[in-house]
């Protein structure tokens, strides 16, 4: 990864992983305009070119936030049509993030609130430290989530779960983002990076493209009629077989090594 972010720090942890802090501590990584436009470069790019990654962990600069929603001292004094372009743009920024090809894994470190929470909702699993707190606190500014939260968030604890929390605007915990099916794992604060990666990189030890074609089955498949969803399904899984890792797979199973997937 070439690219320089301003409100983005990016580590990659070895050839195939890489790290996306959202790098605004000064603020509690609240997502301004720039970190939104930053964001939505990154993973726009990767539907392009994976540049050899093969996983994404994401997470926030410090022990007290991973994101705080939107900025809301820049949109301090915004005209309705600012605060429209604006948001458009964090609306792509979701899209680009829910279609990225890779896995995305959240490293939530401490609050998730508003759009923090949203984004926290929209990766394809996360883990959560013992300090973290999540909110959707849109209705108690005269708004509502905007960013996915009304579609993605019932996707993970159910209707009437997310009912209560969107509409009370309550912060809740992180053991109970975890019981409810938000998040995945609750770690203390100096395990969460490292269990994290370590999972990041047993996904990036499987096959690319199993591990790809089984994420956009899983995905795409809930939003279709049962039916619908196993045809998907087959569609997906034949695209592996004539590849090169299936072939490596039956031999090194047969063979008792560890395969080398080459993503072909």
């Amino acid at each position: 990864m070439t690219a320089k972010y301003e409100t983005l720090a990016l580590e990659r942890t070895d050839d195939q992983v890489l790290l996306v802090r959202l790098n605004r501590p000064q603020a509690a990584n609240a997502m301004n305009t720039r970190m939104g436009e930053e964001l939505m470069d990154l993973f726009e790019g990767f539907q392009l070119d994976s540049g050899g990654l093969r996983a994404i962990v994401m997470t926030g600069t410090g022990e007290k936030a991973f994101c705080a929603g939107g900025d809301l001292k820049e949109r301090n004094g915004m005209t309705d049509e600012q605060w429209l372009r604006q948001h458009a743009m964090f609306e792509r920024m979701l899209r680009s993030l829910l279609a990225c090809p890779l896995p995305v894994i959240g490293a939530i470190n401490g609050a998730a609130y508003g759009g923090g929470c949203e984004i926290a909702a929209a990766l394809d699993f996360a883990y959560a430290s013992e300090n973290a707190r999540f909110a959707l606190t849109e209705v108690t500014l005269g708004i509502m989530p905007g960013a996915g939260g009304t579609q993605s968030l019932p996707r993970a604890v159910g209707e009437r779960r997310a009912k209560e929390i969107i509409l009370t605007g309550l912060p809740f915990t992180a053991r109970e983002a975890c019981d409810w099916g938000l998040i995945n794992r609750v770690l203390p604060q100096g395990e969460l990076l490292e269990a994290t990666l370590a999972t990041a990189r047993r996904i990036a030890g499987n096959a690319p493209i199993s591990v790809r074609q089984a994420k956009q089955s899983i995905h795409k498949g809930l939003q279709m009629s049962l039916a619908d969803g196993l045809a998907f399904e087959i569609e997906c899984y034949n695209r592996m077989v004539s590849t090169e890792d299936r072939h490596e797979g039956v031999r090194a199973f047969n063979e008792k090594r560890k395969p080398n997937f080459r993503g072909a």
